[in-house]
């Protein structure tokens, strides 16, 4: 044998005492370590795609309600106001005044609110009570229509 041959069994010998020497003083952590890498080694097995049919969802079978057929139900707003203004073709300004009482002091709270409304047919005059209703922009501050002149300015 030469000197190198033997220098390396020599090294060989003594990683493997050193290596017995630390698993006869701590087992446990040996054995640990090892069942964490095996128990990893599973996981990544499991997790393998397969070659099965994906499953495709059934839409579900609704009940359905039979209605009595009724009007047409708008979402749109509709308030109750006073005419400020009438001095523009097929539009009028309509101020709406809303109360609500502060909540610490409880003192009511008026607040008023100027709204263009599109009067088609400029029936409306200066202080009638009308009603109006949210549409569509008519123009870019319009977006409100006359429903109805409720009373008449005396």
């Amino acid at each position: 044998m030469t000197e190198k041959e033997s220098k390396e069994k020599k090294t060989e010998k003594a990683v493997k005492k050193t290596v017995s020497k630390a698993a006869a003083k701590k087992p446990a952590a040996k054995k640990s370590a090892e069942s964490k890498v095996e128990k990893a080694d599973e996981k990544k097995v499991e997790k393998k795609p397969t070659a099965t049919k994906a499953k495709v969802a059934k839409p579900k079978k609704r009940s359905v309600k039979k209605v009595a057929p009724k009007e047409r139900t708008s979402k749109r707003k509709v308030r109750v106001g006073r005419v400020v203004s009438d001095k523009m073709d097929k539009t009028v300004v309509v101020s709406i005044e809303t109360s609500h009482s502060h909540r610490l002091y409880k003192k009511m709270i008026k607040k008023t609110k100027k709204f263009f409304v599109h009067d088609e047919e400029n029936i409306a005059g200066i202080g009638d009570l009308v009603e109006i209703m949210e549409v569509r922009p008519i123009s870019k501050n319009k977006r409100w229509r006359l429903l109805g002149v409720i009373e008449k300015a005396k």
